[in-house]
C-alpha cells in the first residue's frame, strides 16, 4: 500500500529494490529498525521517568514491548515498573 505522500512511481520503485534486495540484507533492515524502536522506546521511558535507574529502563522496557505478565515471570517477586 502507498503512502499518501509518496508518488505511486517513487512507491513502485521503492518496492522493486525491496523485492530484489538478497534476504540477508532485509535481515539486516529488520534488526537496524527493531533496534531503533527499542531505543526510541527507551528514551520515551527516560522521559517520562527521570527518577528511573538504568535496570528499571530495562524493566519498564520489557513491560512495554512484552507486557507485565514477562516482566513478573523474568523477575519474580518484583513488581513490574510503570513504563
Amino acid at each position: 500500500m502507498a503512502s499518501r505522500d509518496t508518488h505511486a512511481l517513487a512507491h513502485e520503485a521503492v518496492v522493486r529494490a525491496h523485492r530484489a534486495m538478497p534476504l540477508s540484507r532485509k535481515a539486516e533492515i529488520v534488526v537496524e529498525l527493531s533496534e531503533a524502536v527499542r531505543s526510541l522506546a527507551r528514551d520515551g521511558v527516560r522521559r517520562r521517568h527521570p527518577e528511573y535507574d538504568d535496570e528499571e529502563v530495562r524493566r519498564a522496557l520489557v513491560v512495554l514491548l512484552h507486557g507485565a505478565d514477562i516482566a513478573r515471570k523474568m523477575w519474580p517477586g518484583v513488581e513490574p515498573v510503570q513504563p
